[in-house]
């Protein structure tokens, strides 16, 4: 293939080489031929026919001595100097020439902007890359070229078939059980082999533009990976992908080649300009200092003199290592992005850029970097066609002159952008069906038998070409009749076809590895040093710390908060001293800080879980290793700590009256400081280990029930079974106990001997045996023992943090399911290809008509700020139209134009915001209610439960919104009609799963969002963007079904961004809008969309139309501000002037004008399902829910038994022993500590499954689908189905292992506390998720109330020596009202003897009963009690998702 294209590039040296010999003036090469849009009055082509003149470099002395002088000045300097400093001409407003030199490494925001200016000027970007690439070319350096070659490329995967494919609570159990056998080489394994990719073989040559085609699931995005180096290590590889000549392990694949992604991951708390800079600092300049350096030299011996702007720009963008580099400002241009360069990026909790933008910004990451190939997956997502257009128009510049190699994968390339390419890969099932120059695709075709219609799109073509079903109506070749033409057959012509044998030819001579440049490939792995790497990832994360300081002032409050409390718990007037007695709530206080200070360190898991994401995609890409990443983490959390344990230990250590010493304050300070650091450690290797939520709030849970039973205050070291004791010493928190512990009992105020002779030791102090007691330290020096053990531990999880980011890859599953139902499908394919209209159920078809609509929102602070003066900011202005039944209505308009808010506002579905003027149905004022039940919303974001099947999604939508007298049978039929229609059916049973992490393709996602609205038999349906993310073919497929939809007479309107022309034809009537929320069409299409092109042609200075072009690009051209600016027009005034306005108008007034035989809308309830049915369809939905999440369900019963176990273990038969105190002590701590952890974990874990639960029910709820009553009940009950099967296995391995009486009663006393335990923990966490608006907030507000339960339970300190002002708490503890019914059931009743010290022998019932206040008869209301918790915390949760709604529309 390269001798095929050489003629292309000796075309392109040839003009490159005139150019030179031409005046520059004359020399835009092909310019204006490669569409650019500058009109022949701009400046600077005035300049140049104006300005006489030679080239830009002059070799020539110059006229102006000053400007000899500096250039003399500069050449005297060493090269590293050099190579720093320039000079830039600038004009003064009196006309005045003056020249300043400048420091390129020291450029501010202003000058780097106005050097941009003056090389970009009026966005030249082509005159730029020219001059950049003249300059190299006139002292002959060569520019390194790259030639990527692919042979015999065959990629496969192992995947699960039908119904084991689905994550099932029994597959998921099997599967493991498999894997292990299998590994052990025991077991077959029962995955299907998958083919990917099969033998494909080509060339990629450098200066071509390539694109990419196929329909999904071809293997493009396998093929980019692989060329990339960056396949997931599950898949296995034949045949071999080289770089001239050279293999994969010979250079550093991920710094020579950029590989841009589908999915957009960015840090939403950084600005546009601040995640390239950061991006572009990584990546470091490549081997443009060493070029730059080679260029001076060569022009200094030549005596040239370049252009002082073009020397500073190369100067600028050659010096790595900069906080914010020209190159940014550079591609911040050429993507568009310069409009939004300073705002934030934004994600699901913070408003930020739009998705098209957001998309642009995943490309602009990798530009900013020195690579010399880009492979770019799907670039245009959310991209309207014209901002496609401009975007591969650069791209386009950017490879032909800087001799770059790139392909490009593209879903809906419009005619114009398609013919910016030079050539195209087509695969297809894996093959490659055609790779070669663009011009000859067409005839390739045409010799199997297929020739491309006029007005088609040719990319839609060829990417529809290749399917079974679309395929006939290509065949062009009367004389034959058709036959399918399979992907192996194309594949087989193409071999055949005089490119593919060109190729092949090529491919048969290895590469030439010498003629390769020695700087075309990169070995070094990181692009500066590590220093500078470390630099780097440092200033990022304090900048993340500023923006994210809520988080961190909350925590901080909270500790203060609860310091607040604990000393008034434990105030200093109820705090004995220097007795036996009075130890007891020391040691609470003391265990109460070391816990809270210990769990604000819990915030760090949420938080690092959030940034891991970003961190592996720059990982993988080579930006920094992982050290880079974790050490300004540790760094910068350092001086939180101190501030956090500072607050914590100010506020309580004299309030509560520990030792009146300064060296013991500041003891007890580094204690704090070394626990909170090893905290923070702790909890980031857990979520670096755990990788998603779920999984690592289950290992943060359980590592911290092991650190604290064995921290030694819940069970004393001297009772753990001896083979138990080396636990104790490797738990960090009994490091923690001991050294808080310490400095208050050796202090002298506890130094009061006690030698009666009685049990104590002989001369032994107060201090001494209370540390005894509990198994603690007594010699003073374990204090910096235990100290530097914190330190020591902080540092080991530190490390440990590293390596696990180093080598663990993250949790994603995104394989889809193959369905094996093959036979079933045919049968079903056949029976409705006779009926293609399918049965319709009886609906009304209803207009809607709206007038005047304007809508405002709060003027944003940031808009505020920069001097906005008006309180409210207007997003449609002055709106009216009118949709009718049997009409498909585009709504168009650029990016910001108000088309999803003027969509959102006619549906119903903005949360906040002003709207006016009038909205009517069929001639009757609108009502949400009634509305709500005959509309269906097909939202941009396809929002769905994750674990439900595509069958399921579709018969749960018709089951609730489908009329009552619909009987079950005709639902289902109607269901596999509509799945049909959107053909669907293949993939009836494959799980929906989470955008961009598992399950559906966004385009299989988007067609199961229209059949569930279309399952509502809705009469009038919005459509947000449905074609956007597909590629042709599934566009075509979405709008087929659309189309079958509107002629069954319903009312649909589609909003769309960049529609091919066939799509575009397939509305009747467009509503066209421009930026700033105005109409500028309203009206009839007409065949081949004639109305609409007469309509603006006849406005005058409007260009006509080019045969063939796309009406909807064209029209969005023509009607953007810059041609409104240039011909000095508003086209909003021009529409509201015109007859077709005041038809509209007209029709307005007809439509909001009931029919004399009419009546409004009405339904006798408000919901189409009665409350029960409404139970039954969430519950059943719920059910199926949680037996396919294993990650939360499995992990949830694994966790039970493990726990179960430890607690078992630990505590191996104390419930037998009750000679002494402490062995009362050691059974409440067991109690105590039995149901705080796995309830908090049930909390924690709950929290995660609600939250993504929650975005369905906010679409469903707004869809009119149930009220919030059933809902909750559903979601309340499936949990508790759990729990209890959860809490029976839990008590049934406590009650045996800890030893308690065997007596049924008393066993279903403690499984009924621990079971309510257990669901008012569930309930509490879904009642936070119902009140916060994230996660996130959810899992602070969660551990701050669990801190009070847990301070307030009885253990700590019992409820008779709470202060008075406190006891009533005591009460408003759950924990208490279970720990009272747990220890009062088991042992309440117990007349056995038991030693107190200081009080000698007396009963367990009357110990309970004056100590910790605990009476057998009180039972009862304990029971009652929890009911109470139980039916509080589900109230409250049924009056969050009902009352509140956190969706910001």
């Amino acid at each position: 293939m390269a001798s095929a294209l050489t003629g292309d590039d000796l075309m392109r040296t040839m003009s490159r080489t005139m150019s030179r010999n031409m005046s520059r003036n004359m020399s835009r090469r092909g310019s204006l031929a490669s569409g650019s849009t500058r009109g022949w009055g701009s400046a600077s082509i005035r300049e140049a026919f104006m300005t006489p003149g030679p080239d830009v470099f002059e070799k020539t002395g110059r006229e102006d001595d000053e400007e000899e002088l500096m250039w003399a000045a500069i050449e005297r300097l060493p090269t590293y100097d050099r190579l720093r400093k320039g000079f830039l001409t600038n004009i003064l407003d009196d006309g005045k020439v003056v020249r300043e030199e400048i420091d390129v490494t020291n450029l501010g925001p202003e000058e780097r902007q106005n050097l941009m200016k003056k090389m970009q000027d009026d966005d030249d970007n082509e005159r730029l890359l020219e001059r950049l690439r003249d300059r190299v070319d006139r002292v002959g350096i060569d520019i390194p070229r790259i030639e990527i070659r692919y042979e015999n490329l065959s990629i496969e995967g192992d995947v699960f078939i039908g119904s084991r494919a689905l994550p099932t609570l029994f597959n998921s159990t099997i599967n493991s059980i498999e894997d292990v056998l299998g590994f052990l080489r025991l077991f077959p394994s029962k995955k299907r082999v998958v083919k990917i990719l099969h033998q494909v073989s080509g060339i990629v040559a450098p200066s071509r533009m390539t694109l990419l085609l196929g329909p999904p699931g071809s293997g493009k995005t396998t093929l980019l990976q692989a060329l990339a180096g960056k396949l997931e290590k599950d898949l296995r590889v034949t045949g071999k992908v080289t770089y001239c000549g050279h293999e994969m392990n010979e250079f550093v694949p991920q710094r020579t080649c950029a590989y841009i992604s589908q999915n957009d991951l960015h840090h939403g708390e950084l600005t546009v300009r601040e995640t390239l800079d950061f991006s572009g600092r990584c990546s470091g300049v490549g081997t443009r200092y060493e070029m730059l350096a080679e260029l001076s030299r060569r022009e200094k011996a030549q005596g040239i003199k370049p252009d002082p702007e073009l020397d500073a720009f190369m100067k600028a963008i050659a010096i790595s290592g900069q906080k914010s580099s020209l190159v940014t400002e550079y591609v911040l241009r050429v993507l568009g992005l310069d409009m939004c360069a300073d705002i934030m990026v934004g994600d699901d909790m913070r408003r930020g850029i739009s998705g098209g933008q957001k998309k642009r910004v995943t490309t602009g990451e990798m530009l900013v970097g020195p690579a010399k190939v880009f492979l770019m997956d799907e670039i245009s997502t959310g991209l309207d066609s014209s901002t496609t257009f401009q975007i591969i128009k650069y791209m386009r510049q950017m490879v032909h002159i800087m001799d770059l190699t790139m392909i490009i994968s593209l879903l809906q390339p419009a005619p114009e952008t398609f013919e910016l390419f030079d050539d195209i890969i087509l695969l297809s099932e894996g093959q490659v069906v055609y790779q070669g120059p663009r011009t000859n695709v067409l005839d390739f075709f045409q010799q199997v038998g297929f020739k491309c219609p006029e007005r088609k799109g040719v990319a839609d073509f060829l990417q529809e070409v290749t399917s079974k079903k679309d395929q006939q109506q290509y065949w062009f070749n009367k004389t034959t009749p058709y036959r399918y033409v399979s992907v192996d057959d194309f594949a087989h012509y193409f071999q055949n076809y005089h490119i593919g044998e060109k190729i092949s030819g090529v491919l048969r001579v290895p590469y030439d590895k010498s003629k390769a440049h020695p700087a075309a490939l990169v070995t070094n792995k990181y692009g500066i040093s590590n220093k500078q790497l470390f630099m780097a990832c440092l200033s990022r994360e304090w900048l993340l710390m500023k923006r994210n300081a809520f988080v961190y002032i909350f925590k901080t409050t909270q500790i203060t908060i609860m310091a607040l409390f604990t000393f008034t718990v434990f105030f200093r007037t109820t705090m004995k001293y220097g007795d036996i007695d009075d130890g007891g709530k020391y040691y609470g206080a003391l265990f109460f800080s070391l816990i809270n200070v210990m769990f604000n360190g819990m915030a760090e898991l949420a938080l690092t879980i959030f940034r891991l994401p970003v961190f592996y995609k720059q990982r993988d890409s080579l930006f920094y290793p992982a050290w880079a990443f974790a050490l300004p983490v540790w760094l910068l959390r350092l001086p939180l700590s101190l501030l956090e344990s500072g607050i914590w230990i100010l506020l309580t250590y004299y309030t509560v009256g520990f030792a009146p010493s300064v060296s013991c304050f500041f003891r007890q300070l580094l204690a704090y400081l070394g626990i909170h650091q090893m905290a923070l450690g702790l909890f980031r290797f857990i979520a670096a280990l755990g990788r998603t939520q779920v999984v690592a709030n289950t290992l943060g849970t359980f590592t911290l029930l092991l650190v604290f039973i064995l921290g030694g205050f819940i069970i004393a070291k001297d009772d753990l079974q001896p083979w138990m004791k080396w636990a104790y010493y490797l738990s960090p928190m009994s490091y923690g106990q001991n050294a808080i512990v310490l400095v208050e009992f050796l202090d002298k105020r506890w130094s009061a001997p006690i030698g009666n002779g009685t049990m104590y030791h002989y001369e032994s102090t107060v201090g001494k045996e209370l540390l005894k007691a509990r198994g603690m330290f007594t010699e003073g020096h374990w204090y910096w023992i235990c100290v530097f053990a914190l330190f020591g531990f902080s540092l080991v999880f530190n490390f440990c943090f590293m390596i696990a980011l180093t080598f663990l890859t993250p949790m994603a599953d995104s394989r889809s399911v193959v369905d094996d139902n093959n036979d079933k499908l045919a049968k079903l394919e056949t029976k409705y290809e006779t009926n293609k209209k399918g049965m319709v159920l009886p609906f009304k078809p209803l207009s809607l008509a709206f007038d005047h609509v304007n809508y405002y929102v709060d003027m944003p602070a940031e808009m505020k700020s920069q001097g906005m003066e008006e309180d409210r900011l207007q997003l449609l202005r002055d709106v009216s139209g009118a949709f009718r039944p049997g009409i498909l209505t585009a709504l168009v308009g650029v990016s910001g134009a108000g088309k999803t808010t003027l969509m959102d506002v006619l549906a119903g579905r903005k949360t906040g915001g002003y709207i006016e003027g009038s909205i009517s149905i069929s001639g009757y004022p609108k009502n949400q209610q009634t509305f709500a039940r005959v509309s269906g919303y097909c939202e941009q974001n396809d929002i769905h439960s994750p674990h439900v099947t595509v069958y399921e999604s579709l018969l749960y939508s018709a089951w609730l919104r489908l009329a009552l007298d619909v009987d079950e049978a005709t639902r289902k039929m109607f269901v596999e009609e509509v799945m049909e229609l959107v053909e669907l059916s293949p993939i009836r049973n494959a799980l929906v799963g989470l955008p961009g992490v598992n399950g559906l393709s966004t385009e299989q996602r988007k067609r199961v969002t229209i059949a569930v609205e279309l399952v509502a038999n809705p009469s009038i349906i919005f459509m947000d963007e449905p074609t956007s993310g597909l590629d042709a073919r599934a566009a075509a497929i979405v709008m087929r079904a659309v189309r079958n939809t509107v002629d069954t007479g319903r009312t649909v309107v589609c909003t769309i961004h960049q529609p091919s022309i066939d799509i575009f034809e397939a509305f009747d009537e467009l509503f066209l809008m421009k930026r700033g929320g105005q109409t500028i069409y309203a009206g009839p299409l007409g065949r081949y969309s004639h109305l609409l092109v007469e309509y603006f042609e006849s406005i005058e200075g409007v260009s006509k139309i080019k045969e063939g072009y796309n009406p909807a690009t064209w029209m969005l051209e023509v009607s953007s501000s810059v041609v409104e600016a240039q011909l000095g027009v508003d086209f909003a005034e021009i529409y509201a002037n015109s007859d077709l306005y005041r038809r509209n108008e007209k029709l307005i007034k007809e439509l909001k004008t009931p029919p004399s035989d009419s009546q409004d809308l009405h339904f006798a309830t408000q919901y189409s399902q009665p409350s029960f049915e409404q139970f039954k369809a969430c519950f059943w939905k719920q059910h199926k829910s949680y037996w396919r999440n294993p990650q939360y369900n499995v992990v949830r019963f694994f966790m039970t038994t493990v726990i179960g176990l430890i607690f078992g273990i630990i505590f191996w038969k104390k419930g037998t022993k009750m000679s002494k105190q402490q062995d009362l002590s050691n059974l409440m701590g067991a109690m105590y500590a039995a149901v705080l952890f796995l309830g908090g974990t049930n909390t924690s874990a709950v929290q995660s499954v609600v939250a993504i639960e929650r975005t369905v029910f906010y679409r469903e709820k707004a869809a009119g689908m149930y009220s919030a009553l059933p809902y909750a009940f559903a979601q309340a009950l499936v949990e508790i189905i759990y729990v209890g099967i959860q809490t029976f296995v839990y008590s049934l391995l406590l009650y045996y292992m800890i030893g308690f009486e065997w007596q049924l009663g008393k066993f279903l006393w403690f499984y009924y506390f621990v079971f309510m335990c257990f669901v008012y923990f569930t309930l509490y966490g879904m009642m936070l998720v119902a009140l916060t608006p994230s996660y996130q907030i959810a899992a602070i507000v969660m551990s701050f109330f669990l801190s009070f339960w847990n301070l307030f339970s009885g253990f700590l300190i019992p409820r008779g020596q709470i202060p008075i002002w406190w006891r009533w708490y005591y009460w408003g503890s759950p924990v208490a009202w279970t720990i009272y019914g747990l220890i009062t059931s088991q042992v309440g009743d117990k007349s056995t003897m038991v030693h107190v010290p200081n009080h000698d022998h007396m009963e367990v019932k009357l110990y309970l009963k004056q100590f910790l206040g605990y009476e057998y008869d009180f039972l009862g209301y304990v029971v009652v009690a929890h009911v109470g918790w139980v039916l509080l915390f589900f109230a409250v949760f049924v009056y969050g998702i009902k009352a509140l709604n956190f969706q910001r529309r």
